[in-house]
Order: C-alpha cells, then sequence, then structure tokens
C-alpha cells in the first residue's frame, strides 16, 4: 500500500492541448510532486470533471497558480 496523495489538475488550454481542458494527475510523495502519464481531454469543462474519477474534492485554483489552471481535485 502506498502513502502517496493522488491528485487531479484541470488545464485550460494549456501549450500542449491548446484546443481545451486536459486534465493531468500527479503524484505527492515525501520526494515531491511528480507528473504522471495519465492524462484526460475535452472541449468543455463539464464534460472533463465528468471524466475524473469518482469521490475526488475540488480544490479552488490558487492565485499563485500558472493562468492556465482552472482548479485541482484530491
Amino acid at each position: 500500500m502506498t502513502d502517496d496523495l493522488q491528485m487531479w489538475t484541470i488545464y485550460f488550454h494549456p501549450r500542449d492541448y491548446p484546443d481545451g481542458f486536459v486534465a493531468r494527475m500527479w503524484v505527492i510523495s515525501s520526494k515531491g510532486a511528480a507528473a504522471t502519464d495519465m492524462v484526460l481531454t475535452a472541449s468543455t469543462l463539464e464534460e472533463i470533471r465528468n471524466k475524473l474519477p469518482l469521490g475526488l474534492t475540488r480544490l479552488e485554483r490558487d492565485p499563485a497558480d500558472e493562468p492556465q489552471i482552472v482548479e485541482t481535485w484530491l
């Protein structure tokens, strides 16, 4: 069993997907944060939210986040 925390960050028009929304899964461990290969894409925010795993909690974006970040889900 792992103690790593998984989180999904939703981006709007990131450089590598300029036509819509992307959700990327990150793993937070004692070694820091690392992006995984898990990526979801969609045309709308509602569509990308519906693709996320069930049971997550939404966190508002922090003003210090990159401008492409919409929100994060834990």
